[in-house]
């Protein structure tokens, strides 16, 4: 029997494969359009900007503890990297979020064999924006709290060492939820019964939110595994519900 943690790469692998089918390419074009033009503003701005935020993150060392800024400074580039990838990962998928819900419609429809969502209309769409937005502002009030005690953490000299693997753990999370939600909005599900639920499958959500994470940090790779992780948590809701 397959560990629950190491399902989330069958899901993103099977994910993958649905948004290049011919069907379902409508709904991951525009998305991609939007997520290639961010992410060219996102290599533009931190090209300029990411060895000042590491140095102002890395502790200043006395003479005699020198050396250890060979040991602290990829762990501090670590942080920033995760830092940004992370804060820009969640502006994509509220820009995003419309399409991305229809998107989880018509790979469930694909998945399960039956159409029980109304036909896709532009008008429709244009309707369902102002429910998306709500969710995703939903998610944005989690998030930012936690994210707001994370940097802090990161600004605290000695003990922001610990800050990097904690953006890691709370961004493999924030992974699980951000995609899972977007089936779970579908069927009506509130917020905190989709996260009692994600907590009560919780490796299994840590594993796909690992995966996902893992993917998104490769640049260009990223743009196709945006639509791809939102069928694979598809695929995760429909066989982890039963």
């Amino acid at each position: 029997m397959q560990a629950p943690v190491l399902s989330g790469p069958q899901y993103l692998r099977e994910g993958l494969k649905l948004v290049l089918s011919p069907g379902l390419r409508l709904f991951v074009l525009l998305p991609l359009a939007i997520n290639l033009v961010l992410f060219t503003a996102l290599i533009y701005f931190a090209g300029h900007a990411f060895s000042q935020w590491v140095n102002h993150l890395m502790p200043t060392l006395p003479s005699w503890l020198s050396f250890l800024s060979y040991i602290l400074w990829p762990l501090f580039v670590a942080l920033v990297v995760l830092m940004v990838f992370f804060c820009f990962t969640l502006v994509a998928n509220i820009v995003s979020a419309p399409f991305n819900s229809f998107l989880a419609e018509k790979v469930e429809v694909v998945v399960r064999g039956k159409d029980d969502f109304p036909p896709f209309k532009w008008s429709e769409l244009s309707r369902e924006v102002p429910r998306t937005l709500n969710r995703e502002m939903r998610k944005l009030g989690y998030f930012l709290p936690r994210t707001l005690a994370l940097f802090v953490l990161s600004l605290i000299p000695v003990v922001n060492v610990i800050a990097a693997p904690l953006w890691l753990l709370f961004g493999v999370w924030m992974m699980a939820i951000q995609y899972i939600d977007y089936p779970a909005d579908n069927h009506k599900m509130s917020w905190p019964d989709m996260l009692a639920w994600l907590r009560h499958k919780r490796w299994q959500s840590l594993g796909f939110g690992g995966i996902v994470y893992l993917v998104l940090l490769i640049p260009v790779v990223n743009l196709l595994m945006m639509p791809a992780a939102v069928a694979g948590a598809t695929l995760f809701w429909v066989r982890e519900r039963g």
